[in-house]
């Protein structure tokens, strides 16, 4: 049996795993037992399908409440809604891409497939999707972040038109720029086989092979957006922050600063809710990367897993992080809910 060095792994430790691009073909692979009950497979298997499980759930359940919520037409006057209802449009996109991508990975794993039309296929499509979906998620997030801050300095001299409009610009921008930046991927990608003479085991994998340039550009890929989304979140919030209290400062300039500042925080902090929660989030990815350059082994695989999935929280928060924290928004949820309800009922009564 071969010992493979850091960063490898394969049977013949042909295959290198990087953090950046660490995709659950490589954390999970080599876990998941062929021709074995889902009930024997190992703790990580059982554990990754679970919360698979409840985050898919989640972050539909989270998704179709935030879209009937957005579909309320004054809350798309202004940039911000606009920029939720992509968001939530794009958590629904998201979790049916990761819900795949793990089915795909299990079943196929599981069942030996060697279907490989079907495989390669499903190597350079889902993973680039699912890829693109949470990039867009998170600039989308930083959109509304930077909305508010915008909202939060022009107070009411802000135009909603004006932000609407540019808002759709914005959306179409970030889809061909996210695009544009990770098109190489698919190229990249291919089906390896990887043969177990001893035992007969014979799995197919989908390898991302890049050279050592687009590697490094890969990586700097991911860093960015990763990164500059978590940037703007942070600088919106304390843009915020200080707008509203200079502003409050300014009107009362007798009251102490940390008064002004509670109170700021009471009566704005639905504005500063969803920044801050996505910031946080947005730490353990980020330290993950940058102090690892790979996965050193797959046989110790908790913190990629777990790095891994806390990189799709965000897309299961959007109902939370902004609808619930916003009296306004709480309230044209309610209210679409009891006109719901209302058609239901109505429609029972005919019947």
């Amino acid at each position: 049996m071969c010992v493979c060095p850091q960063c490898y792994y394969g049977i013949q430790c042909q295959f290198k795993s990087t953090a950046f691009r660490l995709s659950l073909d490589a954390i999970l692979g080599y876990h998941i037992l062929p021709h074995i009950k889902m009930i024997q497979q190992p703790t990580i298997i059982k554990f990754s399908l679970a919360l698979t499980l409840i985050m898919t759930i989640a972050g539909f359940i989270d998704g179709i409440l935030s879209v009937m919520t957005f579909k309320d037409q004054e809350l798309r006057s202004r940039g911000c809604g606009i920029y939720l209802l992509g968001s939530a449009i794009t958590t629904l996109f998201t979790m049916s891409m990761f819900a795949l991508k793990f089915s795909i990975l299990i079943i196929t794993q599981m069942s030996y497939t060697t279907n490989r039309s079907f495989l390669n296929f499903q190597c350079i499509s889902i993973d680039f999707l699912l890829r693109i979906s949470l990039y867009m998620d998170q600039w989308l997030n930083a959109c509304v972040a930077i909305d508010r801050a915008i909202t939060a300095v022009k107070g009411t001299s802000f135009n909603k038109n004006t932000s609407k409009r540019l808002a759709r610009y914005v959306i179409l921008a970030l889809i061909l720029f996210i695009i544009s930046t990770t098109i190489h991927d698919p190229f990249h990608r291919n089906l390896s086989d990887d043969n177990n003479d001893d035992d007969g085991e014979n799995r197919i994998w989908c390898i991302a092979s890049y050279s050592s340039a687009v590697e490094i550009y890969d990586s700097f890929v991911n860093i960015f957006h990763f990164i500059a989304p978590f940037f703007i979140n942070l600088i919106s919030a304390i843009i915020i922050i200080r707008t509203t209290f200079v502003l409050q400062r300014n009107v009362h300039p007798n009251e102490s600063y940390r008064k002004i500042l509670f109170e700021q925080l009471r009566q704005h902090g639905h504005l500063l809710c969803g920044s801050f929660f996505l910031v946080i989030l947005a730490i353990p990815r980020i330290i993950i990367s940058l102090i690892s350059n790979c996965m050193e082994s797959i046989n110790d695989p908790w913190l990629y897993v777990i790095g891994y999935f806390i990189s799709f929280i965000p897309s299961t928060l959007t109902f939370v992080l902004f609808i619930l924290p916003s009296k306004n928004y709480k309230g044209v949820f309610r209210k679409t809910i009891q006109q719901y309800l209302t058609t239901i009922k109505r429609h029972l009564h005919i019947a």
